[in-house]
């Protein structure tokens, strides 16, 4: 059972490209971590501020784990944060089928 996050960013007038160069320095970073089972960014082509991030860890855990690497405080919390005009963070778990 996977535990998913759906993120979305919207970027401040302006620093877009600011939040576009964090996604691709986090995005490989995410990948490598143990608990990860998939990351991926995207981009609203219509309102290219607009940032939906997907992903899947192994179990919540890993989801914590992620949050306390040094890439995302440094890279999230310690700098993109600041460019964000709203972020919202939704968790949910896979359905076994």
């Amino acid at each position: 059972m996977a535990f998913v996050v759906a993120a979305t960013w919207k970027a401040k007038p302006g620093e877009a490209e600011r939040v576009t160069e964090v996604i691709r320095k986090m995005t490989p970073l995410s990948r490598a971590e143990p608990g990860n089972v998939f990351y991926q960014a995207q981009v609203n082509p219509e309102d290219p501020e607009t940032f939906f991030l997907y992903e899947q860890y192994a179990d919540a855990q890993a989801y914590e784990d992620h949050k306390a690497t040094p890439h995302f405080q440094e890279n999230v919390f310690g700098y993109v944060l600041e460019y964000l005009a709203e972020r919202s963070v939704k968790t949910y778990e896979t359905i076994d089928a």
